[in-house]
């Protein structure tokens, strides 16, 4: 796509701030008089901020597809080292003189502009010089982590293998190998815990003390400002997590008993949550990213022709690392990539990359289904001039991301001719099961890493041991009915392997509120028929981040609510679903 301007040359290096600097001070310099004036300076600064985006996600992307590869991992810490860190205040400056511009030419057009100024009033109130070193030294130690993480394989079975690759023994109808596994992984990341606990000591004061710099008594309240949470706070969070204890725990707690029963064990241990409890062999559904691109094609060409069309300009799933090959996907798992799984818009190019570590489980399957949504929303607002827009509020972005789990459910089963998720009838049936049911039960998880976080930065100096505590008193809130016996050690450091309380501060309660919508849109297809909910899908996305979250809700028909009624509502309706499937 071109670019909305011809301000920024094309090619440009953004990763060099000789480049960048000339340009954002003639914006700050520019003359501006009109509204027209004032248009048109918009729409070349976020031209200007779509390459350096860029740069920065073309740095990333190739230094987690490769952690072993100095080079990618260098120029990234250049870039955050001696990049970033000067952008941040000629970027505020450009903030503050837009707030100023606008007062000036008599106010812009408050539909189109209004989520922009908002946003832009925010970052000026909360922006200080101080903090962006402090910045800078967090994105490190995130870097960090992200490193520890990647590194971290075990030798099981005769071969080394990646975590990823390990998870797939916790579906071994052997009780004994499961242990094993689960013993083996566990073990590992012990390794590392005090090197975890020191990454996380050390973040939990910077962000504190870059709150008190911007006028904070603590990070809670800054969190939410600096992520835009305009149209909710502290108290709807803990209502959500009291929704989750009162009314999707009982469904859990349920679920536990009948799984122990139909393993005929006593007590269930952490590794019998993903065993099947038939004793049938762990699905598999693909091997390979070519595989899983194509069963997810066809899936997503059974349900709406639009959105396999957006997947194929992607690729074919063939193993890629990076930008550097001109690649949109890399799927496999692989010794020396970090962990976890994203999609990473490429704001210049309009183009997204989808990163996950595949290794052929079920899972895997959704992830990628999960992410395609995440690409499909940036292709659908990819229209727009401005690159804020682009973007949308991530507790919407998610609903984008999870609806595609959902909704695709009906066509994840054999067709002829076709290169199907689930080979029969059967197997089908399980997949459904497993993803209705974590659909719900990984509610009470969001909350749980909410609840851990709003305590952690409430209680800014709490101790190691203080830490540990609280954590086990929310899994004794919100965790499934396991035995711990012999295994305390790893229990109580079970909120090291949540990546996001490392590299995205608070980012989680997004994921209920996007859960929440996303079957509220199953619901909407189960009444209306799918092509109904389609096509609210993909009116809600097109508006990208362009209106006030409510109004995004609105237009993918439905309500901005994640209170206890609603998740009832919903949790009844997985329930009686979950009745009609054998197990």
């Amino acid at each position: 796509m071109q670019p909305s301007t011809e301000f920024v040359p094309h090619p440009f290096d953004a990763t060099a701030w000789e480049n960048i600097e000339p340009l954002m001070q003639a914006l700050i310099a520019r003359p501006v008089s009109t509204k027209a004036d004032l248009e048109r300076w918009l729409l070349d600064r976020s031209e200007l901020d779509a390459a350096c985006s860029e740069s920065q996600a073309t740095l990333y992307i190739n230094m987690t597809c490769d952690t072993d590869d100095q080079a990618a991992q260098q120029a990234y810490v250049r870039f955050i080292e001696h990049v970033a860190p000067k952008i941040k205040p000629l970027s505020f400056e450009l903030d503050r003189r837009l707030v100023e511009l606008e007062k000036a030419v008599g106010g812009l057009d408050a539909d189109r502009y209004g989520v922009l100024l908002r946003g832009t009033r925010t970052e000026v109130e909360l922006f200080r010089e101080e903090n962006v070193a402090l910045q800078t030294e967090l994105a490190k130690l995130g870097q960090r982590f992200e490193q520890i993480s990647g590194a971290m394989t075990v030798q099981f079975e005769g071969r080394e293998q990646t975590l990823p690759m390990m998870s797939r023994y916790q579906e071994n109808t052997d009780r004994a190998l499961r242990e094993s596994a689960w013993r083996a992984v566990a073990e590992r990341r012990l390794q590392n815990a005090d090197e975890m606990e020191d990454i996380y000591d050390q973040m939990i004061a910077l962000r504190d003390q870059i709150a008190r710099n911007a006028g904070h008594a603590n990070f809670v309240g800054y969190a939410f400002k600096e992520k835009h949470r305009f149209d909710y706070g502290p108290e709807h969070c803990r209502a959500f997590h009291d929704a989750c204890e009162k009314v999707v725990m009982p469904l859990i707690r349920d679920l536990d008993r009948r799984r122990a029963a139909s393993l005929k064990i006593d007590q269930l241990r952490p590794w019998d949550l993903s065993v099947d409890v038939k004793g049938r062999a762990p699905l598999r559904p693909f091997e390979g990213g070519r595989e899983l691109v194509s069963k997810c094609l066809d899936t997503f060409d059974r349900l709406d022709p639009r959105l396999s069309s957006m997947l194929k300009t992607m690729g074919d799933g063939s193993e890629k690392r990076g930008c550097r090959e001109g690649a949109s996907l890399d799927l496999d798992s692989r010794k020396g990539k970090a962990p976890g799984g994203y999609q990473y818009n490429r704001d210049r190019v309009r183009k997204p990359f989808i990163f996950m570590n595949a290794a052929g489980l079920q899972r895997d399957v959704v992830t990628m289904l999960h992410e395609a949504g995440h690409a499909f929303h940036s292709m659908l607002a990819a229209h727009d001039p401005m690159v804020t827009y682009r973007h949308s509020p991530i507790e919407f972005a998610e609903v984008a991301s999870m609806s595609m789990e959902l909704l695709t459910l009906p066509h994840w089963g054999p067709a002829a001719g076709r290169d199907p998720i689930c080979k029969d009838e059967e197997t089908l049936a399980r997949a459904t099961r497993q993803q209705l049911e974590r659909s719900v039960t990984i509610l009470p998880w969001i909350a749980t890493i909410d609840a851990f976080q709003h305590w952690a930065y409430s209680n800014p100096k709490h101790t190691r041991d203080e830490r540990a505590a609280f954590w086990i008193s929310l899994d004794e809130r919100f965790g499934n009915a396991v035995s711990w016996d012999g295994i305390e050690s790893v229990r109580r450091r079970l909120w090291q392997r949540q990546l996001h309380l490392y590299t995205h501060a608070f980012y989680y309660i997004e994921y209920g509120i996007a859960q929440i919508g996303a079957l509220g849109l199953w619901l909407l297809g189960q009444e209306k028929g799918e092509k109904a909910a389609v096509e609210h899908y993909i009116k809600g996305l097109s508006l990208g981040g362009a209106k006030p979250l409510p109004e995004l809700f609105k237009a993918a028909g439905l309500p901005f609510d994640f209170g206890p009624e609603i998740v009832k509502r919903i949790a009844d309706r997985v329930a009686k679903e979950l009745d009609k499937l054998p197990e």
